[in-house]
This record gives structure tokens, C-alpha cells and sequence, in this order.
């Protein structure tokens, strides 16, 4: 597999070098080296070659833009549904079919004009103090906005599109209204001005700057298999929260891919679509990478069996993407910055 990060027109010229019937060009604003072990797994399998251009979501959906009809991009991946919903609306994708996705992906984690699919699942968690935090505290979200947090909580910032996901999925279950209320509540708890990532909103309850942040799974799972003595005694230091379905359910995300509007090797991007649910795939994403598979009953990773299941919330995830524009107005009208 060759991995393509250099000039536009030389990685343009370069893809559309190769033989249609034995590539697939991927576009991905995902940076893991468990994703290169599935590439080089579905190239052992099917004898199809990867071709590999990366960058963040945006970038890639203005490269694809300004390349046209001529774009060689077979594939679009990226992470959070919001993301895959700016791809869409940018026209960058086209819808495609495939039973078998249909049949092994749930409904909520497809796009309903099937522009896109889920990959894998990404929980936002509530992480916590345990000597600071009563167990009876720890509720839902929405709860997060009570009197009994003031001054409590740590959240990155709005312009994070996780936060703007989750924001997004309670316009949908509670209206706009309701939501601004509580995201006025939210911002009126937090123990210090939104500022740095998931992982810093881990390392600041375990510091005690603050009794419970917002952060994906993921990350406190990093920290948990880190060769940092320091990194493992933060993991160890808090607890993961999952809010159960009678406090509304888990907020969960996505990372997922569709098909680029124009791409040269169509069927070779449903083959690898497909194959990135299969098992094999799967539990790569899950064993090496700690996300939770969007296939049920696969082998998970010991600190994602240590995390516990969670309850999920039903709506389709295509939720965050349509409701993203309101929810980053309410967020900029209640201030959090």
C-alpha cells in the first residue's frame, strides 16, 4: 500500500496512473495505524490496492471540490456524522447501495438517502471524581445543567464538532427552546473557561480542577494503554460514566465513509465499504483502536469490557449533521465559547 500525502497534482496524476479495476483512493481525516492494518488486510483479501491521501475533514472536502469530475477519490472517511453531513451538503458524495451493509450496520448508523455508513462507535462519556462525585449524581446530560454542578464541570470548546453533535441530538429530543436552557445551565457550571481536548478535560478531573468533564471513550482508554506511568495513573484516578436509557441513553457517534461523487473505481468502493464491516475489520478498529464496533457481538478490548455496556439513544445520527447550524448558533448565543 502506498501511502499519498504531497501535492494535489502530483497525487492526481499519480492515482489516476493506476489500473481502475485494481485500486481504491482513499481521502481520510482519520490518522491511526490500526487503519493502515485494515487497508493492507483488504488488499490481501482482494488483491485491490490502497491509495492513501490524508488530512482533516475540511481540507479533504475542498480538495475534492476543486478537483472536480476529475477527482481520483474513491472513498471519504471521516469521523463524527456531523462531518459526513458537511461531505454530503458539499456534494462531494453520492448515495450507493448495498445489502449487506443494510443487513449488518443498524438503521441509525446510515445515512437515510445512503450517502454514508458508520464504521465504528464513539461514546460520550461523562468522566468523573469518585471522591468528589455521589453515585446518585451521575444522571444524564441534560442533568449536567442542575444547580447541583455549579462550578464543576469542564467542557472543550464549542467549535468542537463533538460537542456540537451532542448538542445537536438534544434539539432533536428536547427542542431548541429547552435546549438553550440547558446548555445556558451548562455553561453557568463550568469550573474553568472551555480550552483544550478530550484528553485535557480527563487530566483536569483527575487533577481536581474540576468534579466531571465531557470526553469520548476513547480517550480515557488511550490513557488506560499508554506506556506513561503518568497517562495509566490519570486513567486510573476517574471514573466513566455511560448515561443509562432512563436518563435519556449514551450519546454515541460515529466514525464512518461514503462513496465520493465522482469516483473512478465505484465498485471497487462498495467492496471496500463492505469490507470495513466485516469481523476481521471490526475487531481491529476495536481491539487495536478501542472503539466500540457498529457489529454486534464481537470480541471488545479488556478496557473497553472494563468500560461496561451502554444504552444508546435511537435517533439516527444524520441527526448532529442537519441540526448542526442551530446547535452552533444556541451555543454562541448562551456564550460558551
Amino acid at each position: 500500500m502506498t501511502r499519498l500525502i504531497f501535492s494535489t497534482t502530483f497525487a492526481i496524476l499519480f492515482l489516476l496512473s493506476c489500473t481502475p479495476q485494481d485500486v481504491v483512493n482513499i481521502y481520510s481525516s482519520r490518522h491511526y495505524d490500526t487503519d493502515l492494518q485494515v487497508y493492507n488486510l483488504f488488499t490481501e483479501t482482494t488483491g485491490i490496492e490502497v491509495n492513501l491521501i490524508e488530512g482533516s475533514s475540511d481540507e479533504l472536502i475542498e480538495r475534492i471540490r476543486n478537483e472536480g469530475v476529475n477527482s481520483p477519490a474513491d472513498i471519504i472517511i471521516t469521523v463524527d456524522a456531523g462531518r459526513l453531513w458537511r461531505a454530503k451538503e458539499a456534494g462531494v458524495l453520492q448515495p450507493f447501495e448495498s445489502e449487506y451493509l443494510n443487513s449488518v450496520i443498524p438503521p441509525e448508523m446510515i445515512d437515510p438517502e445512503k450517502y454514508w455508513v458508520g464504521l465504528s462507535e464513539r461514546v460520550r462519556a461523562i468522566i468523573y471524581n469518585p471522591e468528589t462525585v455521589a453515585p446518585d449524581e451521575l444522571q444524564g446530560y441534560w442533568e449536567l445543567a442542575g444547580e447541583q454542578w455549579e462550578g464543576r464541570l469542564c467542557v472543550r470548546s464549542s467549535n468542537n464538532i463533538y460537542n456540537q453533535s451532542l448538542v445537536a441530538s438534544l434539539i432533536e429530543t428536547h427542542g431548541e427552546e429547552a435546549t438553550e436552557e440547558w446548555a445556558a445551565g451548562l455553561v453557568h457550571n463550568f469550573a474553568r473557561s472551555p480550552q483544550g481536548g478530550d484528553t485535557d478535560q480527563i487530566r483536569a478531573v483527575a487533577a481536581g480542577l474540576c468534579d466531571a468533564a465531557l470526553a469520548n471513550h476513547y480517550y480515557l482508554a488511550r490513557l488506560f494503554n499508554s506506556t506513561s506511568e503518568q497517562d495509566r495513573q490519570v486513567a486510573a484516578t476517574v471514573g466513566i460514566y455511560f448515561p443509562p436509557e432512563e436518563f435519556g441513553g449514551a450519546h454515541v457517534n460515529i466514525s464512518g465513509a461514503g462513496i465520493a461523487a465522482n469516483s473512478p473505481n465505484r465498485e471497487n468502493a462498495i467492496r471496500f465499504l463492505e469490507f470495513l464491516a466485516t469481523e476481521e475489520a471490526q475487531e481491529i478498529f476495536t481491539i487495536k483502536n478501542n472503539e466500540f464496533p457498529v457489529m454486534r457481538g464481537l470480541e471488545l478490548s479488556e478496557v473497553l469490557i472494563d468500560f461496561g455496556d451502554y444504552d444508546s439513544d435511537t435517533m439516527n445520527v444524520a441527526m448532529y449533521g442537519e441540526n448542526n447550524p442551530r446547535a452552533i448558533r444556541l451555543m454562541d448565543r448562551v456564550g460558551w465559547r
